[in-house]
């Protein structure tokens, strides 16, 4: 089922902003720079309907997963796609996973996961490298 989403993704496009935006250490995500103020930025597109509201490894499996909420904040009903990656403290990529909502009304909140399937064995940070939104 996930193929075929990104399969879908990959013929239609998206709408979103060109650029990537890797977010959320630990289980608080930050969303862009953070200005003198101290206050984070909130990101524009796509990116920005994202958060990631957790983020740990299984201690029975070892699998890493990222808890999101996904608020829809154009004027269609939207599909997205989000992509994220589980990296150690140094930084280095220890696997990635993606998560689907399909049929999100504009104003709707929606939680979903992004479950890993590699063996992990130490603390991860997750990122989000991308989001696809799609009219539905």
């Amino acid at each position: 089922m996930i193929v075929l989403v990104v399969a879908l993704v990959a013929v239609s496009g998206g709408d979103d902003e060109p650029g990537r935006s890797p977010t959320s250490p630990g289980t608080r995500p930050t969303t862009g720079e953070t200005p003198a103020s101290g206050e984070p930025q909130e990101e524009s597109g796509p990116r920005g309907d994202v958060r990631i509201t957790a983020c740990e490894v299984d201690e029975a499996n070892q699998w890493a997963r990222a808890d999101l909420t996904i608020t829809n904040r154009s004027g269609k009903a939207s599909n997205y796609v989000v992509q994220v990656e589980f990296v150690d403290a140094s930084g280095t990529r220890l696997g990635e996973a993606l998560a689907a909502a399909n049929k999100v009304a504009p104003g709707q909140k929606v939680e979903t996961a992004a479950q890993g399937l590699d063996r992990i064995t130490t603390d991860v940070t997750c990122r989000i490298t991308d989001v696809t939104r799609l009219a539905s």
